[in-house]
């Protein structure tokens, strides 16, 4: 990790020129827990199956790929929070960049976006294997109602949501530990096959470099959660300290518990049964030596899957709200219901984007979606960090090598170049509806004689 920086000292009180008046509270512990418990969630359970059609027994290895883009990203990050410690998002460190109105509305939109595409997507698996453990409905039925229920939820509202969050991420932890658990069990009994998470299986035709890419690309949906923490800066103590170390540990531990969980899941699964599952850790269960309930491993993993989900909708919902409180989208959007006090058009419009976007693509195609999306924002944060060095502030903060930033950018575009057309295509829909919204919101500002909105809200995405 690289050594915090030389900003101007100014210690705590430097900090105080950032803050919005919240109060910190949040210390090292908690951060980190925030952290791992933003990172942790549905992408675990799902993704392997999925990676494991594209290279094989060899999944750990995608996600591997996966975690040192990430870890890149993170130094970003690191210096980004702990020079403003107020400011939350990729969009605010947009627009203290390059103080251009539309490319950091953009910039929001896209962080939104992706956490619609990843609900959606998120929704296509709720139905499958685990599930099935207890009842078989389709696929596509289950997804609308998972949704309708979620938005509904939304709708009312959530008392004690961090409470309840933090409950939820216990479960889905308990859940990848008993995978642990499974694979040292068969390993003592002889039941694994340690050959398989080292052998590639990739499509004919297609170079081993260029499927280990792709399968970093689906893997790297299970890391992205970590842009969260960026939102509550403001309400950690020391952030300027405290943030770096929290960032990396949580990185450290969700990643090496993804990489571990993987390759005992390939030891014991036979790579043709894993590849494709839509329940993939189910699958480790159901063959391990251990006696544990199918069900009950079920729940944990359709807890992990809502709550990921829930958060996602909730957060996209509350981040089109801002953009119209603040006068950036259309008024509408702002309106809250008088009765629960929740943003009841920004909730159906979520929704019904989430909805469309589940009717259209699997859980592949959104997973994609939401990984394009959030890897160019991943890079355009990237390059942010080096346009703000010549941008001083009055304490001192992390400061990473250019080297990072550089090799995260391009490392991000490089998994860009990854993506199919299809995947493309629904991403660029998805931003032309924004900047159709924009431009809605201009022509209304324009015939009613105000000027043009200047920041968008800061925005938080779940993975």
């Amino acid at each position: 990790m690289a050594d915090a920086g030389t900003g101007r000292s100014g210690g705590a009180s430097g900090e105080d020129e950032f803050s919005g008046g919240l109060r910190r509270t949040l210390g090292t512990p908690l951060l980190l827990a925030f952290v791992v418990g933003n990172i942790v969630g549905a992408g675990i359970y799902v993704a392997p199956g999925e990676v494991a059609g594209v290279v094989g027994g060899g999944i750990w290895l995608p996600f591997l790929i996966a975690f040192v883009v990430a870890i890149f990203t993170a130094f970003s990050y690191s210096e980004l929070v702990s020079k403003y410690p107020g400011a939350g998002g990729a969009a605010l460190f947009v627009n203290r960049a390059y103080k251009i109105p539309l490319f950091s509305f953009i910039v929001a939109f896209t962080v939104m976006c992706s956490g619609l595409s990843s609900a959606s997507g998120i929704s296509r698996t709720f139905g499958g294997e685990y599930l099935q453990t207890f009842i078989v409905l389709p696929e596509i039925l289950v997804a609308i109602v998972f949704i309708l229920i979620l938005a509904t939820i939304n709708y009312f509202g959530i008392t004690g949501s961090a409470q309840l969050n933090a409950v939820l991420t216990v479960i889905s932890l308990i859940g990848l530990v008993i995978i642990l658990i499974v694979g040292v069990a068969a390993f003592f009994v002889g039941q694994a096959d340690f050959s398989r998470p080292l052998s590639f299986e990739v499509p004919e035709g297609d170079a081993l470099g260029i499927a280990l890419l792709g399968g970093a690309v689906l893997a790297f949906y299970a890391l992205i959660g970590f842009e969260d923490s960026a939102n509550v800066a403001e309400e950690t103590r020391d952030a300027s300290r405290v943030y770096p170390k929290a960032l990396f540990g949580g990185l450290l531990a969700a990643g090496g518990l993804y990489i571990a969980v993987c390759f005992f899941a390939s030891a014991v699964v036979p790579t043709e049964r894993l590849a494709g599952s839509s329940g993939p850790l189910l699958e480790v269960v159901e063959i391990g030596p251990i006696p544990i309930p199918p069900s009950l491993f079920a729940i944990a993993a359709l807890v992990g899957i809502t709550n990921t989900a829930l958060i996602n909708l909730i957060i996209a919902s509350r981040v089109l709200y801002g953009m119209g409180r603040e006068g950036v989208l259309p008024s509408i959007f702002s309106r809250c219901d008088p009765n629960r006090n929740t943003p009841v058009f920004a909730i159906i419009f979520t929704t019904l984007i989430a909805l469309v976007l589940a009717l259209t693509g699997d859980f592949g195609d959104l997973a994609g979606t939401t990984v394009l999306l959030i890897l160019a924002v991943f890079a355009v944060v990237n390059v942010s960090v080096l346009v703000l060095r010549r941008d001083e502030v009055g304490h001192t903060h992390f400061r990473t090598p250019a080297v990072f930033p550089i090799l995260g950018a391009i490392t991000c575009l490089v998994l860009l170049t990854q993506q199919e057309a299809g995947t493309w295509l629904r991403s660029i829909i998805l931003i032309a509806i924004g900047l159709a919204l924009y431009g809605v919101n201009i022509y209304l500002k324009k015939r009613a004689g105000e000027n043009e909105p200047t920041r968008p809200r800061e925005t938080t995405r779940t993975g």
